[in-house]
């Protein structure tokens, strides 16, 4: 077999079983022999294809640090403490994602108690007291988490949590590496007991800690809202970032419009014609709920926001649309913050955010004359101040 992988180069060695007389036995067999024979570096030179390969993490020494856009469900698995907590951690994190086949991450978290606190209370000179904590250290701690999972009662999520509670992480088969934690289970039966249990049981289901405060509080997109925008082609819902920048809004009243709109036909992207009679068919024509004449301008709207779009793909731009109940709207870009640090680290916005405004803003030389003159796309204007928004989500668990 040696002599066979010197001998005959990949190609070679590929057309040789090809010509075998039971090609139905041969397949399986040029597999296997090919991802045997080739060597590691081989594999990833785009000749084979990747789903072939199981992904795995091969390097120890990666943190895999948790990102806002991990989740936005993970289980905590553990959390570690002190001087060797990255290390302890760094070791959890290659066995979950190589042996167990699990996406884990790491994030850290420090903690300073070597400066004076304000206590409560005053001195006798009216003064405010000042503190400090018994033991001064600064103290860093490591969690270990496994994700993803799009809510809480996520069924994949409910059952990772059961099969990591059980897991038995060689990494953590040591138990003396925290004296101070054997000291204390010896004195304490009942943390002895639990401590029998395996590693992870106390492990728990929880949000990602680097979502903003407001995240679940969003208002997400209803039923019927989805069902209007479910087949479109570049919609916002399927933006991947939280942020993009709203560059046109549509709401019937009037058409800048100085063309017929393409027939679907000629786009061959989105059945626009299957988009209006979702609308007729979802109540939009019963006055009790709708003036025909709204309803008649929403319809163009979407039409508008929808070439719009195209004509902005085209440009170049990133664009997305989406409709709701009372307009549509075209926004550019997919941001996941609206400011960074600039060079004297305040927050600046966003570099992306100013080349948006730059390009679709309205025209920078007739502002210069006093003059608001908004740019248009395809014969459509657009709108006059850009402003970036939230783009939009699903109900949680939808994909």
């Amino acid at each position: 077999m040696a002599r066979l992988r010197h001998s005959l180069g990949a190609s070679q060695l590929f057309q040789s079983f090809v010509r075998l007389r039971r090609p139905c036995v041969a397949l399986p067999l040029v597999v296997l022999l090919v991802v045997v024979l080739l060597p590691a570096s081989a594999v990833g030179q785009g000749w084979l294809p990747t789903a072939w390969f199981a992904a795995t993490d091969a390097d120890p020494q990666a943190m895999h640090p948790l990102a806002e856009k991990d989740g936005p469900w993970l289980i905590l698995a553990t959390t570690f403490r002190g001087e060797q907590a990255r290390a302890e951690a760094r070791g959890l994190i290659h066995e979950l994602r190589t042996r167990h086949r699990l996406r884990a991450y790491t994030h850290e978290k420090a903690f300073d108690y070597t400066g004076k606190q304000q206590g409560m209370g005053r001195n006798p000179d009216g003064t405010p007291k000042r503190m400090r904590y018994a033991n001064a250290e600064k103290v860093l701690e490591v969690a270990v988490l496994v994700g993803d999972f799009a809510s809480f009662e996520d069924p994949r999520g409910q059952k990772t949590l059961q099969a990591v509670k059980a897991l038995k992480p060689q990494s953590l088969a040591d138990g003396s590496k925290d004296r101070l934690v054997a000291d204390f289970l010896s004195a304490n039966r009942q943390q002895a007991k639990n401590a029998a249990r395996p590693p992870l049981h106390a492990a728990i289901l929880i949000p990602n800690p680097l979502l903003p405060p407001d995240y679940f509080s969003r208002q997400q997109v209803d039923e019927f809202v989805l069902g209007m925008n479910a087949d479109v082609a570049h919609g916002l819902l399927d933006c991947p970032a939280r942020y993009t920048v709203r560059v046109a809004t549509f709401t019937g009243a009037g058409s800048f419009s100085q063309e017929q709109p393409p027939t679907t036909g000629d786009s061959g992207l989105v059945d626009v014609e299957k988009f209006v009679d979702f609308l007729k068919g979802s109540g939009w024509r019963d006055p009790a709920l709708r003036p025909i004449d709204q309803e008649s301008r929403l319809v163009e709207a979407a039409k508008d926001a929808h070439r719009l779009t195209e004509a902005l793909r085209r440009a170049g731009w990133q664009a997305w649309e989406f409709h709701d109940r009372d307009s549509s709207i075209v926004c550019v870009g997919s941001i996941d913050q609206l400011a960074v640090p600039g060079q004297d680290g305040r927050p600046t916005p966003h570099p992306e955010i100013g080349r948006i405004v730059a390009g679709l803003g309205p025209d920078p030389t007739a502002l210069a004359r006093g003059q608001v003159v908004p740019r248009s796309f395809d014969g459509i204007l657009l709108d006059v101040q850009l402003k970036p928004i939230e783009a939009p989500r699903r109900p949680a668990g939808r994909r």
